[in-house]
């Protein structure tokens, strides 16, 4: 698992305050399709108001999706998209309450039946939540567990009561996807705990989970049987720890394993519990008898998902070795389903059949079985496992490798290539990419869209090809953890960066117009945002008898800087063609306002209601008033031999006007006129001055590079030449520039 820095300094340190980041993530493909490894699997069976089998999927690209199953097809219904980290496990909870977790140190509620609503957030982990359990039969009950080393145990149903607020308390929700307060916990609660085994804790402002204490290091794995009367967790600590969920309590710890502990089963009645692990080892716990019954030595490596049969006598496992075994818990027997070619992250059962989820962004489905496993031992080619670790392994190294039982999944839900490989070009625009398929592509950051596809090349290759003699201040910052693109830019330094119309090829600007990148691309990311805000204000104002003002939100009040006002723009809320995403495969913005905790949303989703508590203030003084935060001046010097500053200038400069002032201030002492408008010297001053631009070090045919060229003045940008200027006639003095 990765981690990520937090998103402000939230201490009482006197540095100075870190604003909050906005961050776009990419994609250039269906968005039916996760482009990440899936980290859980989840199967809700047909009903008379569903009318069909679901599979729900969750993943590292950090959203999750809703499968409507038939027998030869699955079709996407629905993106749930809020996580701002990956999707690490979900639950269902209840007939239509979807429960997951993420690496954002969250866990969110939907309503698994409609179109992607994200009902609450809910946060009291410190750090990464990695795991789930639910109760089948007490179905409001779930208990989360993380790399913090806590494990709670929620009511469902209780935390999406809404509390009334009063004074500032804020409820910490999430509707339509945009979080709510993040305050800390409570100082005081009341928990009451009933007869029919349900758990009810409030507090004078709101509801807060049950703790499990105990683990001194993260948790990796969580198990609960169906009554939702016992609970077993496991992790770094290579102990299964059992709970009564219902009070918290501990109730045993068992040991044996001799790695992390990195799945775990209940069986219906909480007597059995069967755990995997890092030590490749698979074992049945009686909690009744508080050891270990039997030993299972089928993998040779990590052991990283379980599933059982329905009575909880064959087991199906997976794990990093790439393979999928079937064991018979009473017989030993073992029996390799088939073998992947990424490391197995989860399986879920449906039917006959078993769902499996890897590191590569599809998901298969193999035949298995499940109500009669045996059917599947008569085909042959079972082992006996063993019940030592290195069993298993010296088999595999004897060459004694069991013969999958089958080739082909029955169905396959395809995913996107995931991007592992990425390169910002110095023209700060475009970003060139290769993905786990070894195609490789630029993309243009200030549009969001694919605008070459190289297909399969050398990466380095392309890279060279495209190097251009630019010098652009680097305004964002990239990653791949998504397997997406995703574009972060902090303030001040994203202002950093601009371009002359001109070179953006924008039609009916004066040429000699700055554009700052940054402003542009955030005016083209929040355009159907702007659009709708205007929209509401406008129907308010309609509606109030006001007139709508063109400035729709007040200037901030800044202690610790000062604001810029952008006036080459003259607040124009015109997006230019450089600056247009694409509203057919759409950037999600992932971003936190004032209030709130961070959260992420389509651009094509947003309504126009996110204000200063759901973005960063100084995106929306952007955007909406022209602000620019305050730039650090770049000192930019020319100078003689006798070391006089002439100029300083914290502007971008084109290349010919660095030229003209040269030759004004240091050549000729006197204005240049007689100068083309593309930099280049009328005939007049042939006799007088030679310039050779120099683009890869050496020199435009005409200049010999044995020459000693005395007078001259050189430009350098970022070390590079670009240009050599060659005086004749009346030589100057030693003159050079710096």
């Amino acid at each position: 698992m990765h981690r990520v820095g937090s998103a402000g300094n939230t201490t009482n340190s006197v540095r100075p305050r870190k604003e909050k980041r906005l961050t776009y993530v990419l994609s250039d493909a269906d968005d039916t399709k996760h482009c990440a490894g899936i980290n859980c699997l989840k199967v809700l069976k047909s009903t008379v108001s569903i009318g069909c089998d679901y599979l729900f999927t969750g993943s590292r690209d950090g959203t999750l999706k809703r499968w409507a199953i038939s027998e030869d097809s699955a079709t996407c219904s629905a993106t749930f998209e809020s996580h701002v980290d990956w999707v690490n496990d979900a639950v269902l909870a209840g007939d239509s309450t979807l429960v997951s977790c993420s690496s954002d140190t969250a866990l969110k509620t939907w309503n698994c039946l409609s179109d992607g609503i994200c009902t609450k957030t809910l946060r009291q982990h410190s750090d990464y939540v990695t795991c789930l359990a639910a109760a089948e039969k007490n179905s409001n009950i779930v208990a989360s567990g993380g790399l913090g080393g806590e494990v709670f145990i929620w009511d469902v149903e209780a935390a999406l009561t809404p509390v009334s607020k009063s004074g500032d308390a804020m409820e910490d929700d999430c509707l339509n996807g945009v979080n709510g307060s993040t305050n800390s916990l409570p100082m005081t609660s009341l928990r009451t705990i009933s007869s029919s085994n349900s758990i009810s804790v409030h507090t004078t402002q709101g509801y807060v989970p049950i703790g499990a204490k105990g683990h001194k290091e993260s948790v990796y794995a969580l198990a609960m049987n169906d009554s939702g009367t016992r609970l077993v967790s496991g992790g770094i600590e290579k102990v299964v720890r059992v709970w009564d969920p219902r009070t918290g309590s501990k109730a045993m710890k068992l040991r044996g394993h001799t790695d992390n502990i990195r799945a775990l089963l209940l069986d219906s009645t909480g007597r059995y519990c069967l755990s995997g692990s890092s030590d490749s080892m698979i074992r049945l716990w009686d909690l009744g008898m508080q050891r270990c019954v039997h030993s299972y030595a089928v993998h040779t490596d990590s052991v990283w998902a379980l599933a059982s049969t329905p009575t909880f006598s064959h087991v199906y496992s997976g794990g990093r070795d790439l393979s999928l075994y079937l064991t018979d818990l009473a017989t030993r027997e073992s029996l390799l389903l088939c073998k992947k070619e990424h490391p197995i992250l989860q399986l879920a059962l449906h039917d006959d059949s078993i769902w499996v989820a890897t590191t590569d962004s599809s998901v298969h489905r193999w035949p298995a079985e499940a109500h009669n496993p045996q059917k599947v031992f008569k085909r042959g080619g079972s082992f006996l496992a063993g019940n030592l670790s290195f069993s298993r392994a010296r088999v595999s190294l004897e060459g004694s490798i069991p013969v999958p039982v089958y080739k082909e999944p029955t169905l396959t839900i395809p995913g996107t290539s995931a991007i592992v490989q990425h390169e910002i070009l110095n023209n700060r625009r475009h970003v060139l990419t290769k993905d786990t398929a070894g195609s490789v592509k630029l993309w243009e950051i200030t549009r969001g869209i694919v605008i070459e596809d190289y297909g399969k090349v050398s990466f380095e290759e392309r890279k060279e090809q495209l190097f251009e003699m630019v010098s652009i201040p680097a305004w964002f910052t990239v990653d791949t953890r998504f397997g997406s693109l995703s574009v972060h830019l902090d303030t001040p330094q994203c202002f950093s960066a601009e371009m002359y119309s001109a070179d953006l090829k924008i039609v009916g600007k004066p040429e000699d117009d700055k554009v700052n990148l940054a402003r542009e691309t955030l005016k083209g990311l929040l355009a159907h945002w702007l659009a709708k805000r205007r929209q509401r204000l406008g129907s308010q104002a309609s509606a109030n008898g006001d007139v709508l003002s063109g400035k729709d939100i007040a200037p901030r009040s800044l202690a610790h800087s000062r604001v810029d006002v952008d006036g080459g723009a003259e607040n124009d809320s015109m997006v230019y063609p450089p600056f247009e995403f694409s509203t057919v495969s759409p950037p999600s913005v992932v971003t936190e306002g004032s209030q709130g905790g961070p959260w992420r949303k389509k651009i094509t989703d947003l309504d126009g209601s996110e204000d200063e508590k759901d973005f960063p203030w100084w995106c929306l003084d952007c955007v909406l008033n022209n602000r620019l935060p305050p730039r650090e001046n770049t000192k930019f010097n020319f100078s003689d031999s006798h070391t006089r500053q002439i100029k300083c200038s914290s502007c971008i400069l084109r290349i010919h006007k660095v030229v003209n002032y040269v030759v004004e201030k240091m050549v000729l002492d006197k204005p240049l006129d007689n100068v083309n408008t593309d930099g280049t010297f009328a005939p007049g001053l042939g006799g007088h001055l030679q310039h050779s631009v120099v683009g890869d070090g050496s020199f435009r045919p005409g200049v010999k590079p044995w020459q000693k060229l005395k007078p001259s003045i050189e430009i350098l940008c970022n070390n590079q030449v670009l240009l050599i200027f060659i005086f004749r006639g009346n030589p100057l003095k030693s003159t050079k520039f710096a």
